[in-house]
């Protein structure tokens, strides 16, 4: 391998391990749920996608094939990562809601309520006409 090409990869992984880094520091310091999210979802993962990215380009220049491994890798992450956070947020706004659990003030304050009459899609009951709700059945 070139000199330039050990340049990259080792730029690319001390790239992802500090993205890492800072994804499981915010996990492990953030106060509240909403906020311990952002950690995992998006630090962490631009560090698991530097990291990927260090990958195909060693095994490119070492040993001059291009590997579909890392694309899937990141598509799977790209693909369940917000689907899990936004998870993990509907039951937290559940849970606070039935007051199954307190949490310390975050750093942000409350989330803005939205408008007057309304509240948070997720605590909204299915409607009846719609096609994928489960009160049809």
């Amino acid at each position: 391998m070139s000199v330039v090409v050990d340049i990259v990869v080792s730029a690319l992984i001390l790239l992802g391990a500090g993205f890492v880094l800072i994804g499981s520091w915010g996990l492990v310091r953030l106060p509240s749920t909403m906020e311990r999210l952002h950690g995992p979802t998006k630090a962490t993962t631009l560090g698991l996608g530097s990291l990927l990215l260090a990958s195909v380009v060693y095994f490119q220049a070492r040993l001059g094939i291009w590997t579909a491994h890392e694309l899937l890798i990141s598509l799977f992450l790209f693909i369940t990562a917000p689907i899990s956070a936004n998870m993990i947020a509907k039951v937290h706004l559940h849970r606070v809601r039935i007051g199954a659990i307190e949490e310390p003030d975050s750093v942000a304050g409350l989330p803005p309520r939205p408008a007057d009459e309304g509240d948070w899609a997720t605590f909204e009951a299915p409607k009846r006409d719609t096609p994928a709700s489960t009160a049809n059945t």
